[in-house]
């Protein structure tokens, strides 16, 4: 069997790294040991954190419905129940973006949902 010398790819292959651990702080930036290991850790917080970022607008989007809908004198889930009766299929990004830059608009929804709720007996 020919013998195989490692020279080259082992150098690309540690180049790649450190260059993906750039800006990392003291030896984690430098030395090829401790950066390895942080390259690997900020990867699996990259991949946890862009599911746990979906979660997070999710919930600033309900609060910020939430404040536009107590405006008119709706609670969330009033507002909700409402536009679903009203057949209104709107998300809760779109929703959001209404209640902040075009309160008309969301007051027009807001009565329509308002109007479709069932009357509490």
């Amino acid at each position: 069997m020919p013998r195989v010398k490692r020279g080259v790819h082992a150098r690309k292959k540690r180049r790649k790294v450190l260059e993906q651990a750039k800006g990392y702080w003291g030896l984690k930036s430098t030395n090829y040991t401790y950066a390895k290991e942080q390259v690997e850790h900020s990867l699996t917080y990259a991949y946890r954190d862009r599911k746990v970022k979906k979660r997070t607008f999710r919930r600033l989007w309900i609060m910020r419905i939430n404040a536009g809908a107590r405006l008119h004198g709706l609670s969330y889930n009033q507002f909700i129940a409402g536009l679903k009766a009203a057949n209104v299929e709107l998300d809760r990004k779109v929703l959001s973006d209404l209640a902040v830059n075009d309160p008309a608009a969301f007051g027009k929804l807001a009565e329509q949902a308002k109007s479709s709720l069932p009357v509490a007996s």
